[in-house]
Parts: C-alpha cells; structure tokens; sequence
C-alpha cells in the first residue's frame, strides 16, 4: 500500500514514482488502444518515410518562428511591463490597454485581424515575418503580466532595507529587484516558450507551412487523417516535454525561502 499512498510531507520513493508512472501510461495506452478496437481503426505509419521532406520543413518553420517569436515577445513583455508602470498617462494607458485587448480576445481573430488588416496596410507580404509578428505580440502580453507580477510580488520592506543601507535607485534595482525577478520570471518564462510553439499551430490559418499545415496537407494527400495527427501530436510533445522539465527544474533551482 505504502507503493500507491504518499505519506504527509515525505516523496515518494523513485521506485513507487516509477511503478505509478508506469501504470498511469499503461492505463491511458490501454483506454486508447481499445477505444481504436471499438471503431475499428488500425494505424497504418508505412506512408510516414514518403513525406519526411514536408515533416522537416514545417519542423524546421516551426522552430524558427518559435524561437523568432520568443525573442521579441520578451521585449515587447519588458517594454510593456515598463510602460505600464510608468508616470506618462498615454504610455501607461496605451500599454495596459494592449495587454488587455490582447489578452482578452482568441489569438485566431488577432491573425486574421493583424494579417489581412494591418499586415496588408504596411505591405508586409512575408507570411513568416507576417506570423512571428502576430504570435510575439500575442505572447508579449502574456510575458508582461509575468514579469508585473514578479516585480509586484517583491516584499516592500526589501526596498525600504535597500534604501536604509543607502543604495540608490539603480543600485536597488540593480542588486535587489533584477536578481529577485529572475529567479521569478525565468522558470515561468521557459512555460511560455511551450506555449508559443503550441501557439504557432494556428499559424496555419494564414498558410504558414509549419507543422500543423504540413500535416495538413499530408493527410489531404494521403488520406492517413488519424495517423498524421498523431504523429503531429507526437512531435509537439517531443518539442514541449523538455521545456516542462526545464521549467520544473528552474523552478525548484531558483525557488528559496522569504
């Protein structure tokens, strides 16, 4: 018993973690497996090795606009996040009005929107420029609100102490504030990055050949529905489960006691 029940305050030992582990996915492989008996749907994957060249090049799109997309929603989240603290009304207003239109309606509507509207409008023709655009600026709200929080949830008196010991304020951001919100942003930050290749699936709507459309098109021409959707499954759990245990891991390295 002692192998399936976690005892108050203790871990359960790695050997009890593993069989459970185990059991879940057997569990969930079976329900899965019988549920294809039920409707009569055998996988058939031999059409797979055919279409390596369109699987490689929505992987590689999907990555690139990932990692595009990662790097200038940061900045946007830290412009924002500036912003919207900041003593000039328009600036402060016009970023929290950002955060909360963005944030408040389906990133579908906000690629068509920003696509055939705004993109047109500047004769962005790129539809992969077009896509990383549309997607950090979706996420950089996301990101914005992550590191409000961080800084929010900074303890007052550590600043009162800051400036007890004479620190000014470049030095208290410097040495109190900025080391606190990293520790604090990071890990959750390294989930964002799995949201934003999530999120790139729907970059398919305006024919960004990344995976999503790559798969999209091999079960068109193939008929194979179920088994490239699988495989897409598949692929976009091999692309996120690293960042989760990386998160998981950054979350317990920079986690430490008030």
């Amino acid at each position: 018993m002692a192998l399936f029940v976690q005892k108050d305050g203790r871990k359960p030992s790695p050997f009890a973690a593993a069989l459970n582990i185990v059991l879940v996915c057997a569990v969930v492989t079976a329900v899965f497996w019988l549920s294809l008996a039920i409707i009569d749907i055998r996988f058939d994957f031999s059409f797979l090795p055919d279409y390596r060249k369109w699987v490689l090049r929505g992987f590689g799109t999907t990555v690139g606009v990932s990692v595009m997309s990662l790097v200038l929603s940061l900045l946007i989240g830290v412009l924002a996040a500036v912003g919207g603290s900041s003593r000039v009304l328009f600036l402060r207003y016009l970023c929290r009005g950002y955060v909360t239109v963005i944030r408040g309606t389906p990133l579908i509507t906000q690629i068509y929107l920003f696509y055939y509207i705004i993109g047109t409008a500047w004769g962005i023709e790129s539809r992969l420029l077009s896509g990383a655009l549309i997607l950090s600026v979706f996420e950089g709200a996301y990101i914005c609100e992550i590191i409000r929080g961080s800084y929010l949830s900074i303890d007052e008196t550590q600043l009162e102490a800051a400036r007890a010991v004479g620190f000014n304020r470049s030095q208290t951001a410097k040495y109190v504030i900025l080391p606190q919100m990293i520790a604090r942003t990071v890990p959750a930050l390294a989930g964002q990055f799995a949201s934003i290749i999530k999120d790139s699936s729907l970059l398919s709507m305006i024919a960004v050949v990344e995976l999503s459309q790559a798969f999209r098109e091999i079960s068109t021409s193939t008929f194979h529905l179920f088994e490239a959707y699988f495989t897409l499954g598949a692929i976009y759990l091999c692309l996120t489960l690293p960042i989760s245990f990386a998160s998981k891991r950054l979350e317990r390295r920079f986690y430490y006691e008030n």
